[in-house]
């Protein structure tokens, strides 16, 4: 098999997550009469501080039902250029919704409050209309930066100042909590609105969830089911998020010392630059230098070798630990990455 740092969606339920699947109490979730599923979503709320959560297939759906609570036809939201809900979503908040959105660039996907201070439209009839500030944490183009604590308290004072409403994309909030050791609801308690997704580095199957106020989120069962999201007996899928919610969150910490020592590595290789220079969680994102090819044919070659890692533009390249990758794997991933290397300057001499 080959070692996977392509993505931390990659990894499979764990047996212990596998019985608590096969063990799920079900019932029909779109009469709300699934208890696995209710208390998965009791947990969501309680660990980010909120009155409810909704259960979600996807982080881009849990997105999408928040786009369509805080905005309307015509409004605009301010996120960071890099952002999944900007990038990565299809641009679904012009395509379902009718909002648009506006681009701010920040470091490494990082926000301060100046970057936005001017950004909302004037209240003119020839303007769409800013209704909310997004951010992400942490940030998957950014390579899993953590928006610091600091810069969040301010940028929402600001928007709330300015009644604009806030919504928090924390696919994964959770290795922000393990690297920092702010809780949950500590980070949460700035947003209207806060996504977590499940299916990333805590390792389940399937699914996110959206949190809030409780008349929001009744509210926001009305988008999940126009956008296709109701499902009937999902307490089978519930079950693997709540194991991952319960027992992998903790052990988030084994895959930020899995990047540092990959990052370690690759900083100790000609042709290789880390961008940005010190990943904070689980992703390391790095360029390579004309010498080494494009960087799809630089992971082409690491595959034939055995490691998988993901391009992410013509010369940058991802790599993500998680918890099917193990410290042995990293050291074999770093000889790969070595290997591959010295051969390709090898082959220029």
């Amino acid at each position: 098999m080959p070692i996977d740092f392509r993505s931390d969606t990659v990894t499979c339920p764990t047996p212990a997550m596998r019985e608590a699947i096969a063990d799920a109490l079900v019932g029909d979730d779109v009469f709300d009469e699934d208890p696995t599923m209710q208390a998965l979503q009791r947990r969501t709320a309680s660990l980010l501080g909120k009155d409810d959560a909704i259960f979600v297939p996807s982080g881009t759906m849990s997105n999408q039902v928040a786009v369509r609570l805080h905005c309307r036809p015509g409004d605009e939201f301010l996120c960071e250029a890099g952002s999944h809900i900007l990038n990565y979503e299809q641009s679904a908040h012009v395509q379902l919704s009718g909002v648009t959105a506006r681009p701010v660039t920040g470091d490494f996907g990082v926000l301060k409050v100046e970057d936005l201070q001017d950004q909302i439209r004037p209240a003119n009839e020839h303007f769409v209309r800013t209704r909310m500030v997004t951010l992400e944490n942490t940030h998957n183009r950014g390579a899993g930066r953590i928006q610091p604590i600091e810069s969040v308290q301010a940028i929402c004072r600001w928007a709330h100042a300015n009644r604009l409403t806030t919504h928090l994309d924390g696919a994964r909030l959770f290795n922000a909590v393990v690297a920092t050791g702010i809780k949950a609801a500590e980070w949460a308690s700035h947003f209207d609105t806060v996504s977590v997704c499940f299916s990333k580095g805590l390792g389940a199957p399937v699914g996110s969830a959206l949190a809030g106020p409780g008349d929001w989120i009744r509210e926001a069962r009305r988008h999940r089911k126009v956008l296709g999201g109701g499902m009937r007996q999902a307490g089978i899928i519930a079950a693997g998020a709540l194991y991952a919610l319960e027992h992998h969150v903790d052990r988030l910490a084994d895959d930020h010392k899995n990047a540092s020592d990959l990052a370690d590595a690759i900083r100790a290789l000609d042709g290789l630059t880390l961008t940005p220079p010190d990943p904070q969680t689980n992703m390391v994102i790095f360029e390579v230098a004309p010498e080494l090819g494009a960087a799809a044919q630089f992971t082409e070659r690491l595959a034939r070798r055995g490691l998988l890692m993901l391009p992410i533009s013509a010369t940058r390249v991802r790599a993500v630990t998680h918890l099917d990758l193990s410290a042995a794997q990293v050291r074999q991933a770093s000889e790969i990455l070595q290997e591959v290397v010295r051969a390709q300057f090898a082959s220029k001499a």
